[in-house]
C-alpha cells in the first residue's frame, strides 16, 4: 500500500510519457500512425487550410514528442501540461468536426478513428491528476487520512492536552551555548 501511494503518481506521469512519445513517434514515419490522416484533417480544419497536411502532421508530431519528453524527465511540468491540455482540445475537437466520418459505423457506433480519439479522455483524466499533485494534491493511505481528520476535528478544549508542552525559554537558552 505505501508502494502506491508513494509512486503511483511517478508511475501515472511516465506511462503517460511514453504514450505521448510513442504515438508522437509514429506520426513521423508516414503511414505508420493509424491517427495521422485524422490529425492532418484537424489541423487543416483548425486552422482553416493555413498549414498544409506535411507541415501539420510534423507540428503534431513534435508537440507530441515535447509533452512526451517531459512527462518522462518530470521537468517544466506546469508547461508540459498546459500543452498537454492544449493538445488534447485538438485531439478531442473531431468529434466535434467530423462526427459523422468518426460515428459511422452500424447504428452510429464509433469507428476505430473514433475510439481512437475517445480514449483520449483517459489521457485527459491522467493529465488532471499529475497536475493535481502540483498544486499540493497527494495521494494518502486510509490510516494517515484519519489520524488528520482526528486531528482536526478534536474539541478546542481538548487540544492543548494533544499539543507537546512547550519548553521554558531557560531551557532553551542554556541549551544552545
Amino acid at each position: 500500500m505505501k508502494w502506491l501511494v508513494r509512486y503511483s503518481i511517478t508511475v501515472l506521469r511516465v506511462s503517460l510519457g511514453a504514450i505521448f512519445l510513442g504515438f508522437g513517434l509514429l506520426k513521423f514515419f508516414p503511414g505508420l500512425s493509424p491517427a495521422a490522416d485524422l490529425a492532418t484533417q484537424t489541423t487543416s480544419a483548425l486552422t482553416f487550410g493555413l498549414i498544409p497536411a506535411s507541415v501539420s502532421i510534423l507540428l503534431v508530431a513534435t508537440l507530441e514528442c515535447i509533452i512526451g519528453l517531459g512527462l518522462l524527465s518530470g521537468r517544466f511540468m506546469r508547461l508540459i501540461l498546459l500543452l498537454l491540455g492544449f493538445q488534447m482540445l485538438g485531439a478531442m475537437s473531431p468529434i466535434l468536426l467530423f462526427s459523422g466520418q468518426l460515428f459511422a459505423g452500424p447504428w452510429h457506433a464509433p469507428t476505430l478513428e473514433a475510439q481512437y480519439v475517445i480514449k483520449d479522455v483517459v489521457l485527459i483524466g491522467a493529465g488532471l491528476v499529475i497536475g493535481a499533485t502540483l498544486h499540493g494534491g497527494r495521494i494518502v493511505t486510509e490510516r494517515v487520512r484519519r489520524a488528520e481528520d482526528y486531528r482536526r476535528y478534536i474539541p478546542p478544549s481538548k487540544q492543548a492536552l494533544t499539543e507537546p508542552v512547550a519548553k521554558p525559554r531557560l531551557l532553551e537558552k542554556l541549551r544552545v551555548r
